[in-house]
């Protein structure tokens, strides 16, 4: 089984790679397209990041339906209740199995998010 990258980063390593059925999406931070950091507090940080995943994985053919594993990094673990709440407004049922835990993040951003995706080969 040979690996399919999809994507350019400004940094070394890519933004979705599949490996035969499944697809595993690099940690997402709060950057625009530009690659500048998105301001404000834990809900615009969360909306941007779980947006950047959803477009990694478009570029591997895939959705956030097909999402079977999150994981997720808070700078806060304060800001808990409210991550949660946009994070649930993306997995609305069926939501994929999670692991959340607080961290000091690489960059000054509040929200890192990585997902894998079963998504079959059409």
């Amino acid at each position: 089984m040979k690996k399919q990258v999809f994507g350019t980063s400004h940094v070394p390593l890519s933004p979705a790679v599949r490996a035969g059925d499944f697809i595993y999406v690099s940690g997402q931070v709060p950057v625009d397209a530009q690659g500048n950091v998105v301001a404000g507090d834990i809900k615009a940080q969360t909306r941007q990041v779980l947006e950047n995943v959803k477009a990694a994985l478009v570029l591997a053919g895939a959705t956030l339906d097909e999402v079977v594993k999150i994981t997720a990094w808070l700078q806060d673990a304060r800001d808990f209740a409210a991550f949660n709440q946009v994070y649930g407004s993306y997995f609305p049922k069926e939501p994929p199995a999670r692991s959340t835990a607080e961290s000091r993040l690489m960059i000054d951003v509040k929200v890192e998010i990585e997902a894998i995706a079963y998504s079959p080969k059409r």
